[in-house]
């Protein structure tokens, strides 16, 4: 059998699979393929991740994804955190106390509720997941409750979850099915944190392959729209959390799945997905998922962003508020009914994903760009009437960058003239990837309202996660007592 996978793991791997490599390029970019089912043997897509999961990652993470890796934990604790301070996180973290469950999972259910209802987390746009806010606390989570656990496996950990996120948003089209109301994120959790949990307990391949199925079998489309601060979308994204760990528990107690649910028309039949087999298993230990993954550069839906961002561009170069008449924002058609909206008092998500505001923001208020917990009862005359100056529009141009960009199109009519510029990428993308002392930065200006000293020492215990066992453990205590 072939497959595109590092030495180790070919070796490891029987039977015969047909498939070309053509989900990515020369370079390691993702390139669509329309879907094929190709296993043709007893080996199918979930045992070729499980086998990459419990031995195809073990001592096989270049120094360059390490080092990633490690940017990556700063930026997750620090939505983390700023996660724990907003009103969904505040009402997550009492009904946590009320059940007075200290059992583990309840932790991974809550620690990745709270870092992914923050939206500063990081995300992957061609698969449409955002897999830091779910892997890296579950990984950190388990890891301090394990103090025999190396710093080498809690790195392959991460990795090793963010790839199975990242393939199995890919295999379903994220970028697709996120508008059809599938929330790629969301059936891809429990998957995710099995993964995690199957590197840091030692599974063997058959046992990791068992619990990647069971917890695709856990799968859930979605929790309907965000409807008030009250919202179960994050108490049920932590479920799904729990449910992979439950997962991973079962596999381990000797529990088997359907490893076949991806190979066969499981994910046809019940939530009508055909998965692309060939993109679920191409490249696995050859190319890192957690290398294409962007980070924010602030608080937002990251469809707002490219807008955000071409708007604060054309001020550095010199384009006065005062001048601006009328903004036509352009974007991918099929995520403009997503931002084109205004703001409803007391619904943070309505802030986060109106385009309208967040530009606004960039012309008037940019610090508040960073507020993750933003949803003013009121908005000041400035923003309210610059508001009212932006159109938005599909542009079809621009699905020539999508998915692997998401871009937009500033047209702003000046009472000088007309000026056009276009956004493909914007700081944090892959592209423009963030170093350390950015990472820093932005973690300062999402934690503004957390006193100083604690953010000096969050920091510091970010930057050693990986130093020693016990520094996990401290990281832990460190963000529990931020909260």
């Amino acid at each position: 059998m072939w497959l595109c996978v590092g030495p180790r793991f070919i070796s490891r791997v029987g039977g015969r699979i047909r498939s070309k490599c053509d989900s990515y390029d020369l370079d390691g970019r993702y390139q669509r393929t329309e879907p094929r089912i190709v296993a043709e043997s007893a080996v199918s897509a979930l045992q070729a991740l499980g086998s990459f999961v419990a031995e195809g990652v073990c001592n096989q993470v270049p120094e360059a994804t390490r080092a990633q890796t490690s940017l990556h934990v700063t930026d997750t604790v620090g939505a983390w955190v700023a996660g724990a301070h907003t009103s969904e996180g505040r009402r997550l973290l009492a009904n946590a106390r009320a059940i007075a469950d200290d059992h583990l999972g309840r932790a991974i259910a809550v620690h990745c509720a709270l870092a992914r209802l923050s939206e500063v987390d990081n995300i992957h746009l061609a698969s449409s997941i955002t897999p830091g806010g779910i892997v890296i606390p579950a990984a950190l989570t388990i890891a301090a409750s394990r103090s025999e656990i190396t710093s080498d496996a809690l790195v392959e950990a991460i990795v090793a979850g963010i790839e199975a996120m990242v393939r199995l948003g890919i295999a379903i089209d994220g970028p697709t099915i996120l508008y059809r109301g599938i929330w790629p994120t969301y059936f891809a959790t429990a998957f995710g944190v099995a993964a995690v949990a199957a590197r840091l307990y030692n599974f063997n391949a058959i046992q990791a392959a068992h619990a990647l199925g069971l917890a695709l079998s856990f799968a859930a489309p979605g929790v309907g729209s965000h409807n008030a601060q009250s919202t179960s979308r994050w108490f049920a994204l932590g479920h799904a959390a729990y449910s992979g760990f439950a997962a991973a528990q079962a596999a381990q107690a000797g529990f088997t799945s359907d490893l076949n649910l991806l190979n066969g028309d499981f994910l046809s039949r019940v939530y009508g997905i055909t998965p692309n087999i060939n993109a679920f298993i191409a490249g696995i230990g050859r190319h890192w998922a957690i290398g294409d993954t962007s980070i924010k550069p602030w608080c937002a839906a990251r469809q707002t962003i490219a807008a955000t961002q071409g708007l604060l561009e054309m001020i550095e170069l010199g384009l006065s508020r005062q001048e601006i008449v009328a903004v036509e924002v352009h974007v991918p058609p099929p995520f403009l009914r997503m931002i084109d909206h205004g703001v409803e008092a007391g619904n943070r998500t309505s802030y986060l994903t109106s385009v309208q505001y967040r530009v606004a923001l960039a012309a008037y208020e940019r610090s508040r760009l960073y507020d993750v917990n933003s949803s003013p009862t009121q908005l000041a005359d400035d923003i309210k009437s610059f508001m009212q100056k932006i159109s938005v529009k599909a542009d079809q141009e621009l699905l020539t960058h999508y998915p692997t960009a998401w871009p937009a199109r500033l047209v702003v009519q000046t009472v000088s003239g007309t000026r056009d510029r276009s956004v493909i990428v914007v700081p944090g993308d892959p592209t423009q990837p963030f170093d350390e002392r950015q990472i820093e930065e932005k973690f300062r200006r999402v934690l503004v309202s957390v006193a100083a000293e604690h953010v000096d020492s969050l920091l510091l215990h970010c930057r050693s996660a990986f130093d020693q066992p016990r520094s996990v453990m401290a990281l832990i205590d460190k963000i529990t007592g931020a909260n």
